[in-house]
């Protein structure tokens, strides 16, 4: 890609589906597929491939926004301007009558992609263009859902070891503070000290039972409390978490405004902001407000999705933990990448090749159509 215009001419979406083993259930959710969307952007020859989401109930929708409404805007356009054709699909959220979140996921999906091409117009890591913060992450693992078996958490725990794993982000709110508090001292004697472990209540308490739980483990160790308190107060909530506990706060992932982010940031309420990009507007819109969280001295997170988070978080120098889950969860990040790295003392490579340096399996991708 030299002086001249890269002109967009093509835009394919592909939509993936996974049946999952089990049900996984958190504080007041659960999942039952594997969902994503797979991105291609072609242009002058070049084509920018990225998979984003984990929406499942409404993917169609998302594609449709993206085959209907954003492509026929990009075409023709240069895919080396992503700030402008990122404006220019923002129209796409105006709908008052239709959920934005949707349009933005479909936002995030071209977003993506457009920045997997310009990397490998420059035959560069997405990571290096964005700063070269890091080479590799830290990386945790996601877990700690609820089961009936008595030796769940055990077992669990001993198998985040066994695949060598930093640290994990341990699944609490779904019971009482007390009940959360015994499994999460039986998560500790099993991993032992060294081990990081954060705890992610998916705004599944009140204040009070937030707090309670905080003060039931303060000999735990806990790396920051995640959206610790129910929507209707959170922001208020967090801080006065942060407050009373001396916990760290983590919280962004169901932000997908930079009003909203914003918020969280300037009043106080996080330590760490975990903005999912697949799910606000895409990489553009994160590295904004990496930006500002920078400047209020906010940590940067990012809310599952390795795939996408690894380039953006070793781009900037106040970064923290790669997210991942166990291979029955997400089989997509297990299988989907065919250049995936290897964990090795805790750590992931940011992957080296140009974009976002994922080598995608067509055979997967090709089972995995709905």
């Amino acid at each position: 890609m030299g002086d001249a215009p890269a002109r967009i001419d093509r835009i394919e979406v592909q939509p993936l589906r996974v049946p999952l083993d089990r049900v996984y259930s958190g504080s007041h959710y659960s999942m039952r597929n594997r969902a994503t969307i797979v991105t291609r952007v072609h242009a002058e020859g070049l084509v920018g491939e990225c998979y984003n989401g984990d929406t499942d109930d409404e993917q169609a929708a998302v594609v449709k926004i993206i085959t209907d409404e954003i492509a026929p805007l990009l075409l023709g356009q240069d895919a080396r301007d992503v700030e402008g054709g990122w404006a220019r699909m923002l129209p796409a959220t105006f709908n008052i009558l239709r959920d934005r979140n949707l349009a933005l996921q479909a936002i995030a999906c071209v977003d993506s992609a457009l920045w997997d091409l310009v990397g490998k117009a420059v035959g560069q890591p997405l990571a290096r263009l964005w700063g070269g913060a890091a080479d590799t992450l830290p990386i945790n693992v996601i877990g700690g859902y609820y089961s009936d078996e008595a030796d769940a958490v055990e077992r669990e725990a001993e198998r985040w070891l066994a695949l060598g794993f930093r640290g994990c982000k341990f699944k609490v709110g779904g019971t009482s503070p007390e009940a959360d508090a015994q499994r999460l001292r039986r998560l500790r004697a099993t991993v032992g000290p060294a081990f990081t472990v954060t705890v992610d209540a998916n705004q599944g308490w009140t204040l009070e039972e937030a707090v309670r739980f905080a003060r039931l483990t303060v000999d735990c160790d806990i790396r920051w409390f995640e959206e610790p308190c129910r929507w209707t107060n959170d922001r208020r909530w967090l801080r006065d978490v942060r407050y009373m506990t001396g916990l760290a706060v983590c919280a962004g992932q169901s932000e997908t405004t930079g009003q909203g982010v914003r918020e969280l940031i300037a009043g106080g309420s996080i330590d760490v902001c975990n903005l999912d990009a697949s799910w606000s507007g895409g990489p553009t819109f994160w590295r904004r407000v990496a930006g500002m969280a920078a400047l209020y001295g906010v940590r940067m997170g990012h809310h599952e999705e390795p795939q996408v988070a690894a380039q953006l978080l070793g781009g900037i120098a106040h970064g923290t933990y790669l997210e991942c889950f166990l291979p029955e969860r997400d089989p997509l990040f297990w299988t989907l990448i065919a250049n995936r790295g290897t964990i090795i003392s805790g750590h992931y490579p940011v992957p080296q090749g140009p974009g976002f340096g994922l080598v995608l399996d067509q055979s997967v991708i090709a089972r995995g159509r709905p």
